[in-house]
């Protein structure tokens, strides 16, 4: 749903907001994607109340550049893990041969916000084991049929990531 070269440049965005009180996140302002397709999905998720897609799961999800410092914003679907109810990420980019910029972010700092619904708080990241990546990766197909073709389209293993919120 993101990345690619539109998420990996350090442009500012015109939907910068605020981080969520109390977050680790929360020392400066948020920059949006600035993928044109994302953007807009972030500012129908802000228009809805955090549902712009009937029938999906989305939230937004705020890193830190791993590169810039600068908080970043993406809007990304996500599965909830039947048996722990973390978050389920799918660091797909659509298939491309390269990691999504978010992912790299967390990766490079755990630290995230995220916003279900209406609701924002802190929330720390981490890569699915192997183990947990096969048991959640049907859940993940189920929900998103799409992720499979993304799947066949690259040679490079997608990570899924569970994020727990912090504290």
């Amino acid at each position: 749903m993101s990345g690619g070269p539109a998420a990996e440049r350090e442009a500012d965005s015109p939907l910068a907001n605020s981080p969520v009180s109390g977050s680790p996140l929360a020392d400066g302002p948020v920059t949006d994607s600035p993928d044109p397709w994302v953007a807009g999905h972030i500012r129908r998720f802000e228009e809805t109340g955090g549902r712009p897609r009937p029938g999906i799961s989305d939230l937004l999800l705020t890193t830190r550049g791993r590169r810039s410092g600068v908080l970043r914003r993406t809007a990304l679907a996500y599965v909830r893990d039947p048996d722990g109810g973390a978050y389920v990420l799918t660091a797909s980019n659509a298939g491309a041969d390269h990691h999504p910029a978010w992912y790299l972010n967390l990766a490079a700092d755990p630290a995230v916000t995220l916003q279900v619904g209406a609701e924002t708080f802190a929330a720390t990241a981490r890569r699915a084991t192997p183990a947990e990546a096969e048991r959640l990766w049907p859940v993940v197909v189920a929900a998103m049929p799409l992720y499979a073709g993304y799947r066949e389209a690259t040679d490079r293993v997608i990570p899924l990531v569970l994020v727990t919120r912090a504290g």
